[in-house]
């Protein structure tokens, strides 16, 4: 596929770094021309200097034979007209832009962006999005990551290995005998900041970072299993009350029954606007690294912080504050992936990274053939995908131990119908099985071919 991506900031470089190890033709557009020498040094891809919504740069970035325009400049306006020219000129058949105000979202305006209007074909709001993740975190306390899959009946966990986690130290292929009845594969390792994709060998390591997919049903039993019996958390505090505070403070009042959220806002109008917005939450004017306004926020007595301001350093210094005034769990947005070896190490339980939420979002829109959703894991490592088995498939009919899957590809649920099977090296794959995997980012274009929807299935 040609991919031209307009913003080389950090979603633009990882969008393109990701998409150029799969051998897409990618280019680049940004009008810094620092962040375009960044992106030229560090990735094979073209880039040069220039604004994503001139004609003359999109015909010079191959606009016209382009499969897909992804735009994520720092500004709405250029992205949304970015797309405008690259469908009204050059027919670009996919368009996405990120798009921040949320004015533009209102559903009374949603013909703005239709055909006839401004074609945009995705829209990606990075505060929702992140938003939405903090939100899925806070329903599952103890673990880091949590995402729903297949019509919530499969989940991705990613939890710690603390000193206390019962299953140290054992291979993984014992967890079966240990706990026949857990419905769980471990499809991915973060240790010491490198990606694995684990054998039946490995054993867990105190500090390992460990993702596992799991029948939605099992969820409470493995994070027991893996010494995480957190309460969750009723009362919160908002550290930021910008797009992404304000998101999470309705998602809370709409979707968390029993749970009170206070939101710590410095600035006073956006405070009095915040207030306004939500008619269940406390909005406290002051500075959330001041300890008095945590005390005035009931600090000692809430169950967690999260902390979205728009600075990583305050956001920081706020979830260490927080914990040791006796908050129970910090959840911290950080930009600066630089600062990710040092947190977790400091006390910080979770760490929000808004560009891997927003690439993985992404990325779901740019994957082909029936794929029905992606998600980028251990910075960029590989993909957890969820897809359909069509007829036409290489994989139906075969035992998973004789389909030709490239290497580092480990599946982690089959959906059949109403039931979750843990998959084993004799299971085999049917036509309209829903898979859940895990694949390496070298082996993801194979992996889009196995789910392609060839001609034949027409």
């Amino acid at each position: 596929m040609k991919i031209i991506v307009s913003g080389a900031g950090q979603v633009g470089f990882h969008i393109a770094r990701q998409l150029s190890a799969e051998e897409n033709d990618v280019v680049v557009i940004d009008q810094s021309p620092d962040l375009v020498r960044r992106v030229g040094d560090a990735l094979d891809v073209q880039a040069f200097v220039g604004f994503g919504s001139h004609p003359d740069v999109l015909e010079r970035a191959g606009a016209a034979d382009a499969d897909m325009f992804i735009a994520v400049t720092y500004a709405d306006e250029v992205n949304m007209v970015a797309c405008q020219v690259a469908h009204s000129l050059f027919n670009v058949p996919m368009k996405i832009a990120r798009i921040r105000a949320q004015s533009y979202r209102d559903p009374i305006w949603a013909d703005l962006f239709s055909r006839d209007h401004m074609p945009i074909d995705v829209i990606i709001s990075p505060e929702m999005e992140v938003a939405k993740a903090i939100s899925r975190r806070l329903q599952v306390p103890g673990a880091f990551e949590t995402i729903s899959l297949v019509d919530g009946m499969v989940r991705l966990m990613g939890v710690r290995c603390n000193a206390d986690c019962p299953v140290i130290n054992t291979p993984l292929r014992q967890l079966t005998g240990l706990f026949p009845d857990l419905n769980i594969v471990v499809v991915a390792i973060s240790r010491d900041g490198e990606g694995i994709v684990p054998s039946a060998d490995d054993q867990l390591l105190e500090g390992d970072e460990v993702y596992f997919v799991a029948d939605a049903d099992h969820v409470a039993r493995a994070m027991t299993v893996f010494g995480h019996e957190e309460d969750v958390a009723r009362r919160v505090i908002i550290a930021g009350g910008g797009h992404i505070g304000a998101f999470l403070g309705e998602i809370i009042e709409t979707e968390h029954s029993g749970v009170t959220a206070r939101i710590i806002e410095a600035n006073a109008d956006r405070a009095h606007q915040i207030a306004d917005m939500l008619e269940g939450t406390v909005v406290i004017n002051g500075d959330v690294i001041d300890p008095e306004i945590l005390d005035e926020a009931g600090v000692d007595d809430s169950e967690a912080i999260i902390a979205v301001t728009n600075d990583d350093e305050t956001n920081i210094l706020a979830s260490l504050l927080s914990k040791r005034f006796g908050t129970e769990r910090a959840i911290s947005l950080v930009n600066n992936t630089t600062y990710s070896p040092l947190i977790t190490s400091l006390g910080i339980d979770v760490v929000v990274s808004p560009r891997a939420i927003t690439v993985s979002t992404i990325l779901q829109h740019v994957r082909r053939g029936r794929i029905k959703a992606v998600h980028s894991l251990v910075d960029g490592f590989g993909e957890l995908i969820e897809a359909e088995i069509l007829e036409t498939s290489g994989l139906t009919g075969k035992k998973i131990n004789e389909a030709d899957l490239p290497d580092g590809v480990l599946f982690g649920a089959i959906v059949r119908g109403e039931e979750v099977i843990i998959p084993r090296a004799d299971t085999i794959l049917r036509v309209n099985d829903r898979v859940v995997l895990f694949a390496q980012t070298q082996s993801i274009k194979a992996i889009e071919n196995l789910f392609a929807v060839r001609l034949e299935f027409f």
